[in-house]
């Protein structure tokens, strides 16, 4: 949400402003050469008190679009949604080592001189306290700031390895494939930032979903203008049994965002269930709560080298490390609730089933002028987006040049739920 943005117009009636990331573009038929960018959107909210199963709602969020931000690397060229080359990073005075693809005519199969950009499969979005954002890359693993269209700085976590190369496929340390840094958020004095890998690393059982539990958590310090990496902790997953396999697999997460509390925001989800899939019935989307003041151990230099490893290729804790705490918060899929707007988790395909794919939160006062009871407690409205993949039958990428239609034969519509919660 844009900082100052959220309003309440009338009784029942609030307004802002969301910035929304879309990833690196339609990929189900392999990757393109499509501009990563940022989405300005205004949302008005309606609240409806006597919505019920009987008598379901109608939707009341209206999204407006306003504006889109491309992003482009230090050299002003866009960057892209292709996978980035085996070997060969970009590199700038003052960067990191940076993904990049070669790709030849227009990069859409089309004609066209080719080039070299900087990959890009953008996934956590943050707003810092001077406007800027802030970006995390799945293919580096990196969190990158950005003001307006050019980045300025880099910082890489310690589980990049920029000298590795991709042979076999799945590499024996270092991410996951397509499960890096999923989730990004800021501290609310905007002096701490902190990223989380979507789950488990390669050597700490990343590789199956039943052993991926154990899923790193970096702290950086971004007070000055250089980013200083400050701590690193472990977060232990939570776990659903997948009734298609019957097997206990690990929930990945998502998107993250740091509570005034000081405690986060996770959202771990089962996938391959929802609208567009084969099965429809999800068994575990949640907002759940981490606290990490607990957390006694700090794994940063340690574990930090390509190879060293928290856990074992099972996923369970070496000894002596200790985990955040992590408790169950806000389940996603309750019947009775989703029913008051006419919205349902398994069963039919049709639109008004749930997304497989849920990938932002965005956190918002219910009282805007913040008097509030004396209560410790607060209420917060709660904005989750869903990734639809870009799938669509009427599509068009690259400004209108290329159009496409998913092999799937599905129209998936992006879908916001909002929750009143208190914390």
């Amino acid at each position: 949400m844009k900082p100052d943005s959220w309003r309440r117009t009338a009784q029942d009636t609030y307004s802002g402003t969301v910035y929304a990331l879309p990833d690196r573009g339609w990929n189900t038929n392999g990757t393109l050469n499509f501009q990563p960018r940022i989405h300005k959107i205004a949302l008005t909210l309606t609240l409806t008190h006597n919505a019920s199963a009987q008598h379901p709602s109608p939707p009341n969020l209206h999204l407006k679009y306003l504006d889109t931000i491309l992003l482009t690397g230090p050299d002003g060229l866009p960057t892209t949604g292709l996978d980035a080359d085996v070997t060969g990073a970009a590199s700038y005075p003052g960067y990191p080592p940076l993904p990049a693809a070669t790709y030849v005519g227009d990069g859409f199969g089309g004609a066209g001189p080719g080039g070299k950009r900087i990959s890009l499969d953008p996934e956590g979005l943050a707003i810092d306290n001077d406007g800027s954002f802030w970006v995390s890359d799945e293919y580096g693993p990196n969190p990158t700031p950005r003001n307006g269209t050019l980045s300025f700085s880099a910082a890489s976590p310690p589980v990049y390895n920029p000298e590795m190369t991709i042979n076999p496929e799945d590499p024996q340390s270092g991410r996951n494939n397509n499960q890096g840094l999923e989730a990004l958020t800021i501290s609310p004095d905007g002096k701490t930032l902190y990223t989380m890998m979507q789950s488990a690393l390669n050597q700490e059982g990343g590789p199956k979903k039943k052993n991926r539990q154990p899923a790193r958590l970096l702290e950086y310090d971004i007070s000055s203008g250089t980013p200083v990496y400050k701590h690193e902790y472990v977060v232990l997953l939570p776990k659903y049994e997948d009734y298609t396999k019957n097997e206990s697999v690990v929930a990945s997460q998502s998107e993250m965002h740091m509570l005034p509390s000081g405690d986060f925001l996770i959202l771990s989800r089962d996938s391959g269930f929802g609208h567009g899939q084969d099965e429809t019935r999800s068994v575990y989307r949640h907002a759940d709560v981490v606290s990490i003041g607990n957390s006694t151990t700090d794994l940063k230099g340690t574990f930090d080298g390509v190879g060293a490893s928290v856990a074992s290729s099972k996923g369970v804790l070496k000894d002596g490390i200790t985990p955040v705490e992590y408790c169950e918060f806000l389940d996603y899929n309750v019947e009775s609730e989703l029913a008051k707007f006419g919205l349902h988790n398994g069963g039919a395909q049709d639109a008004l089933l749930l997304n497989e794919k849920w990938e932002s939160f965005a956190l918002v006062p219910v009282e805007t002028d913040q008097r509030q009871r004396s209560s410790a407690k607060k209420e917060y409205f709660l904005f989750s987006f869903s990734d639809n993949d870009f799938m669509t039958q009427d599509g068009h990428m690259n400004f209108g040049r290329y159009k496409y239609a998913d092999e799937s034969g599905y129209n998936i519509d992006n879908q916001v739920l909002v929750f009143r919660v208190e914390f």
